[in-house]
């Protein structure tokens, strides 16, 4: 079994060490403490946030122990990194309800018990009762405004015309330092590891903690995800993919991993599942013998959804899967077609017994009531999984789904619900 570094870097994870060997040995020495942080930009984390998040996991299956801080204190102020304006300062009871869902989130993805106990903390817990005047003196003597401004996170700002940047926001690097100072104090944590546009802040604290402690610790970081053709990994045409399911239900984020491109698929399988290297390696060997199967992104999407939203979100987002795309779509549960609403399938609302024409008109999927009829009379339309040839077809509670919709098929990729008025 090669060392967990080597492990990372077999699954292109990594992009920054501190210092290789050192790391290396000192991770296959003993049982360590690894941690990586997570602010509360949004009330959920997002698709990629799972590559830091699956390192710890690996790392704790190693026998080693995670921490998450979720960043109540850093949250309030604003990463820099990788962006080229200010962010909104958000309210404190807003920030807090924030980490409070990224708590219940990241817990389910590591055990909270047992020998490698993972740990969810929150850095307001020891930044709050720090005053402004031990803040400077403990931590900010330590740092030279020179070295902070040529951080990438700062210089591309300082760099842009008209941009700049706030004092509140060039101090973020001082407050993730003094996390790294706080945790390798209180838990004897040793191993930051991030984003690769973290490296800046990173390798802050693994400074900060040397200074004051005269101990070594060590940062790692991963790549950035991106998609073959150089777009951001985690968007979508509706927008970001969440890990919370009422924002990306179990079915969209499964479509999402079953629609990566054959050129991506094997990379994703490294960054985002558990699997063994050789169950990837026969994966991939399979996508290239029969890509029109993309059997490769079906156990991407298996994994992935497994993992984030659980069994039953995966059996879920199969079974409209197959409904949608196999033609079964009435056994479809009242949940799971809520479900296609949230998720972006088009609705009309129509009256109890309007007439098909009528209603595909009003759907937009045929432009007039007589294309419409030839578009049913030449076996274009499927009604609740069923060919529809009767242009005189009303639209009645009774053979309804659930007595409340009726799902619409146009050819192989247009689906519509219409749904029945109370």
């Amino acid at each position: 079994m090669p060392s967990l570094l080597n492990a990372f870097a077999q699954r292109g994870l990594l992009a920054q060490v501190s210092d290789h060997a050192a790391l290396d040995d000192h991770l296959e020495a003993g049982k360590r403490v690894l941690y990586a942080g997570f602010d509360p930009t949004a009330p959920s984390l997002q698709a990629g946030n799972l590559v830091p998040l699956l390192m710890l996991r690996r790392a704790q299956l190693r026998g080693h122990r995670p921490i998450v801080v979720v960043g109540g204190a850093t949250g309030l102020i604003g990463d820099p990194s990788g962006r080229g304006d200010e962010r909104t300062l958000r309210d404190a009871a807003m920030v807090e309800e924030w980490v409070e869902a990224i708590r219940r989130q990241v817990s389910g993805f590591l055990d909270l018990e047992g020998a490698c106990a993972a740990r969810v903390v929150n850095n307001l817990d020891w930044t709050q009762p720090l005053s402004a005047i031990d803040f400077l003196r403990g931590v900010g003597k330590h740092f030279s405004v020179a070295a902070m401004i040529g951080r990438d996170s700062v210089r591309s700002r300082l760099e842009r015309d008209g941009a700049g940047i706030s004092y509140t926001e060039f101090s973020y690097m001082l407050l993730q330092a003094y996390d790294f100072l706080e945790l390798a104090r209180r838990y004897d944590c040793t191993v930051q590891l991030g984003g690769s546009d973290q490296w800046g802040n990173i390798v802050s604290g693994v400074d900060l903690v040397r200074r004051v402690t005269r101990r070594a610790v060590y940062a790692l970081t991963a790549p950035l995800v991106t998609r073959q053709d150089g777009v951001k990994f985690g968007k979508t045409a509706a927008g970001a993919v969440w890990l919370d399911a009422a924002s990306t239900s179990p079915y969209a984020f499964f479509q999402f991993w079953m629609n990566v491109a054959d050129a991506d698929v094997g990379a994703f399988l490294r960054y985002f599942t558990l699997l063994d290297m050789e169950d990837i390696a026969q994966a991939e060997a399979l996508a290239r013998a029969r890509p029109e199967r993309r059997e490769a992104q079906r156990l991407l999407a298996r994994e992935a959804t497994r993992l984030v939203h659980g069994e039953g979100g995966l059996k879920a987002a199969e079974r409209i899967t197959a409904a949608l795309f196999d033609g079964d779509v009435r056994g479809l549960a009242p949940g799971e077609l809520a479900v296609l609403e949230q998720d972006g399938m088009a609705v009309t609302a129509i009256a109890p017994g309007e007439g098909l024409l009528t209603a595909l008109t009003r759907a937009g999927l045929a432009n007039s009531n007589s294309a419409a009829r030839r578009l049913v009379q030449g076996g274009g339309i499927q009604l609740n999984g069923v060919a529809e040839t009767d242009p005189a077809r009303r639209l009645d509670k009774a053979d309804a789904l659930h007595g409340r919709c009726h799902v619409v098929r146009r050819g192989r990729r247009h689906w519509h619900l219409l749904v029945l008025e109370a």
